[in-house]
C-alpha cells in the first residue's frame, strides 16, 4: 500500500470494531497537488482511511491469518468537512452483523471525524485471503506479510503487544 494512513490503532474489540487516529501533516505528498493553495485531504483517501482501519480490524480478530484484505463493495458514501493538514481524524469502523472467519467478506460502517464534525461516512465490504488460498506455493509470503504487520501493529498500538 503506498499511503499508511493509519497513525494509532486507539482501542478494538475483535470482530466487532475498532477506533482509530489519522493525524493530517503537510508533508502528505498527495496534498501538493490536492489543492494548490488549500491542500485538503482528498476524499477517496478519506474512505481509504477507513479501509485501512478495517482491514486492521480483520486481520487482529483472525490473529493475522488473512494477508491481503481489499475493498469489494462501497455504498452509501458521504463526505461532510475538509480535512485540512494539522487536524485530526477519529475513525471508527464497525462491523454490520455478525463476523464470521469463514467467510470471504465482511461488511462494515466507517465514520471518520475531527472535533466532532464528520468528513466521512461509508458503508462497505472488504474481502479477506491469503495468497495461499490460490496458490499453496506463496505460504511463505503469507507467513512474511503477517510478521510485517504484527510488527506494523507494535507501533500502532504502543503497550500493546499483536498475537
Amino acid at each position: 500500500m503506498r499511503f499508511q494512513l493509519i497513525d494509532q490503532v486507539v482501542d478494538w474489540q475483535a470482530g466487532q470494531e475498532l477506533h482509530a487516529v489519522k493525524n493530517l501533516t503537510l508533508a502528505e505528498e498527495y496534498l501538493a497537488d490536492h489543492f494548490p493553495g488549500f491542500p485538503v485531504m482528498p476524499g477517496v483517501l478519506m474512505l481509504e482511511t477507513l479501509v485501512q482501519a478495517a482491514s486492521w480490524l480483520v486481520r487482529l480478530t483472525e490473529d493475522f491469518r488473512p494477508t491481503v484484505v481489499t475493498l469489494r463493495e462501497v455504498k452509501g458514501a458521504k463526505y461532510g468537512t475538509f480535512m485540512e493538514p494539522g487536524q485530526q481524524m477519529t475513525v471508527k469502523v464497525e462491523v454490520q452483523g455478525t463476523y464470521d472467519p469463514a467467510a470471504a467478506t465482511v461488511a462494515l460502517r466507517g465514520v471518520g471525524e475531527k472535533g466532532g464534525q464528520q468528513t466521512v461516512n461509508a458503508r462497505f465490504v472488504v474481502a479477506k485471503r491469503r495468497l495461499a488460498d490460490s496458490n499453496p506455493a506463496l505460504a511463505p509470503v503469507d507467513e512474511q506479510l503477517a510478521l510485517r504487520y504484527r510488527q506494523q501493529f507494535v507501533l500502532l498500538q504502543p503497550g500493546r503487544r499483536a498475537g
